[in-house]
């Protein structure tokens, strides 16, 4: 990690709801969110599915406009910026998308995906220079300058990936959304992507916000890692804390879920959530999370609990596990 918690972007009290049609009734997919993504860094978003990563990765950087609340970059309120105002920071945040197959586009070669955005910022003087800038971005992921012609139903899962991570650095971005990146790969080529994530984040000075639900993966990439339930934030922390001493009940089931290679330790009695979970529709009145807490009681039932600190961590419980 090498920022001195120098913050490049951050939300304040963030929210995304959806209209279901009926009155008075929306989906709450981000809740009450606020958190901030430190220069250099890699912090990961982790939760089950459905609890809002991808929504909240979306919304941080305008591709999905915010309910209320505020999202600041570099010190600027982007939250509240029409599309023609977030054209410049637009080529500053990029995404790198959880399907390979489904987001490029079937009908253009690999020259002219990864040109596509270099030609719509006009980067380059002339159709020869882009090309040339596509060749060195291809190098730099890996993928063989003579496939430059090629489309991508003739790549392989993991080279399409590399093709995203190409497209997604082409304007030189300081802040990528990693929206589960390795997921729909072969586990023997995840490890591959993700140490070309790291040495891409090098290279680029590149900042990543890396959404994920495996645990392993998580260990391997971040820095810091945010915990999310049905919209809301359960805990931020650094990895090696949140790791080996978390604070919030979710984050302890979600360790507790982690596959161990040792037979011996895999008969040990695991801990299993019970209960129903809240519907995004119609939330608790208290925790989100209290319906299925053991440790639950009549306040965490009542009252929301609000994220506070506690040392350098953040947790959002009334009663948080003592380590």
């Amino acid at each position: 990690m090498t920022n001195d918690k120098n913050v490049l972007l951050s939300a304040e009290h963030l929210y995304k709801s959806y209209d279901t049609g009926k009155k008075d009734k929306q989906i709450h997919a981000v809740s009450d969110v606020s958190l901030e993504i430190y220069k250099g860094e890699t912090l990961a978003l982790v939760g089950e599915s459905g609890c809002g990563k991808s929504t909240l990765g979306r919304t941080l950087i305008h591709m999905l406009p915010a309910s209320s609340g505020s999202i600041y970059y570099d010190g600027k309120d982007i939250a509240s910026m029409t599309d023609k105002e977030f054209r410049p920071y637009r080529r500053k945040m990029q995404m790198i998308f959880q399907d390979p197959y489904a987001s490029l586009d079937p009908r253009m070669t690999v020259r002219d995906i990864i040109a596509e955005p270099i030609e719509t910022y006009k980067l380059c003087k002339s159709r020869e220079e882009t090309t040339e800038m596509v060749l060195r971005l291809m190098d730099a992921v890996g993928i063989p300058g003579e496939f430059l012609q090629r489309y991508p139903h003739q790549f392989s899962g993991g080279q399409r990936q590399r093709i995203g991570i190409a497209r997604a650095i082409a304007l030189s971005p300081e802040l990528i959304i990693c929206d589960e990146p390795v997921s729909a790969l072969d586990v023997s080529v995840q490890s591959q992507v993700l140490n070309l994530l790291k040495d891409i984040q090098k290279i680029y000075d590149l900042t990543y916000l890396f959404i994920g639900h495996d645990l392993s993966v998580i260990n391997f990439v971040a820095d810091r890692v945010c915990v999310m339930f049905l919209g809301f934030v359960c805990e931020i922390s650094k990895k090696e804390e949140l790791y080996e001493s978390p604070l919030h009940p979710y984050t302890e089931f979600l360790l507790d879920a982690i596959p161990l290679a040792d037979p011996h330790r895999r008969k040990r009695e695991r801990k299993v959530l019970t209960g129903e979970i809240p519907s995004p529709v119609d939330l608790p009145k208290g925790c989100a999370f209290c319906t299925r807490c053991p440790y639950a009681t009549e306040e965490c039932r009542t009252t929301r609990p609000e994220l506070h600190s506690i040392g350098d961590r953040q947790v959002a419980c009334h009663h948080p596990l003592q380590n």
